[in-house]
């Protein structure tokens, strides 16, 4: 219970016979009386106040909080009460994450009109709005939502706590990965009028059987076949469809470092963001081409496993295994991460390997590895570029320590 500014008002005006207090000491009395008066009626009205239970309060937060994006918050504060009530709220957000827009809010719920002016119902509502932005993916806690309102008579403002408190997760932002989707499918659709053309003799996909001809290779020979029809029969392949795609994902020390870009929130995405959403970029067109698509993120030891497979399933299981992905301050373990992989990935794949390096040693060992998954899988290693390295190399240097400065950038740029 909080005293307003009624109240004090009203206990200064009981105060002012203090000045005839030494001329009349009768009032002395009735100023305490007054004033016992006064707390009496604060009192009674704090008990006529409506009860907190009385308000329904509801938080509406995205399907999916996104990291280097503005979330919306939706408060909204519902009651039935007779009289006409003015609100402040509170609403208490994870300190990590950064306040786009007021945090505390004047709400004064009104009841739902007709086009004649006529209320639709007794519920009176009010709604009120606030963005969160997040720089870093990960778990966090939304707590409860406080509120004041003035009692009837105007003489106390009661304060209550709303039970609110929730867990929430940061995931990697998906609208820049479903970019690519969109493009996947409109080329696909700039196809469909297009005559279907097999790709005989290319791929590993069995397509279908035709006499031999002088110049087929020999391996492509179905004796089964052959034997059968009693005369010389070839194979036919054709390009692979349904492929199946692994992206390994790097979260070792040299993915925890920021790229320079004249994009504010780009700015704030370490290597390994940039890396996760690349990541999922490629699983969206993988899952709506119907391929395969697995993960394997390692860092000293394998992290996570997921196993290629097709499907939007696939596809959130992916993102809850990569919204809370964390790089470690250690290098990476390629033999452990590249092991792992020939043990339990048999079928053949296109392994996408995220990762950066530094230095030549690196890159050698990093290759070494990259060579055992040959012939059986298809590698591509992907590092993440850095821009301020290049723009420094290129920018003409003004005093010598630039120029020694330049000098490493160059020499790390070429390795």
């Amino acid at each position: 219970m909080i005293f307003t500014r009624r109240f004090f008002i009203l206990l200064a005006i009981g105060a002012l016979p203090l000045a005839f207090v030494w001329t009349m000491p009768a009032l002395k009395y009735g100023m305490i009386a007054y004033d016992l008066l006064l707390f009496a009626l604060a009192w009674i009205d704090a008990r006529r106040a409506e009860k907190p239970e009385a308000f329904t309060i509801e938080r509406h937060l995205p399907h999916r909080l996104m990291i280097g994006a503005e979330n919306e918050v939706v408060i909204t504060l519902r009651h039935q009460c007779p009289r006409r009530l003015s609100f402040i709220l509170k609403d208490e957000y994870p300190p990590a994450l950064e306040l786009r827009g007021e945090r505390i809010f004047q709400l004064t719920p009104i009841r739902q009109r007709s086009s004649d002016g006529m209320p639709v119902s007794k519920m009176r509502e009010a709604t009120a709005r606030y963005h969160l932005y997040a720089s870093v993916r990960g778990d966090y806690e939304f707590g409860d939502l406080v509120i004041r309102y003035d009692a009837p008579w105007g003489l106390v403002t009661k304060q209550a706590r709303i039970p609110a408190a929730e867990h929430v997760k940061v995931y990697p932002n998906l609208h820049e990965a479903r970019k690519y989707e969109l493009q996947a499918r409109h080329n696909r659709q700039l196809l469909m009028g297009l005559r279907r053309t097999r790709l005989r003799g290319q791929g590993r996909e069995f397509e279908s059987l035709r006499d031999y001809v002088r110049g087929d290779e020999l391996r492509h020979i179905s004796w089964t076949a052959t034997a059968r029809r009693g005369r010389m029969t070839t194979r036919q392949y054709q390009t692979e469809r349904n492929q199946s795609i692994v992206v390994m994902l790097d979260a070792g020390r040299l993915m925890t470092s920021r790229p320079a870009s004249d994009n504010e929130h780009l700015a704030k995405l370490s290597k390994l963001d940039h890396a996760i959403n690349a990541t999922l970029a490629i699983a969206y067109v993988a899952a709506s081409g119907g391929d395969n698509i697995g993960l394997l993120v390692f860092n000293r030891q394998v992290a996570s496993y997921l196993p290629p497979q097709r499907g939007h399933a696939q596809l959130n299981a992916m993102i809850e295994a990569l919204y809370n992905v964390k790089p470690q301050m250690a290098e990476p373990s390629y033999a452990r991460a590249f092991q792992y992989l020939s043990n339990n990935c048999k079928r053949r794949s296109l392994v996408v390997i995220l990762t950066d390096l530094v230095d030549s040693e690196a890159s050698a060992e990093l290759l070494s590895y990259t060579a055992t998954l040959l012939p059986r899988h298809l590698p591509l290693i992907v590092t993440i570029g850095d821009n301020d390295l290049r723009a420094l190399v290129t920018q003409p240097p003004a005093d010598i320590s630039a120029v020694y400065q330049q000098s490493v950038a160059e020499e790390l740029v070429q390795q």
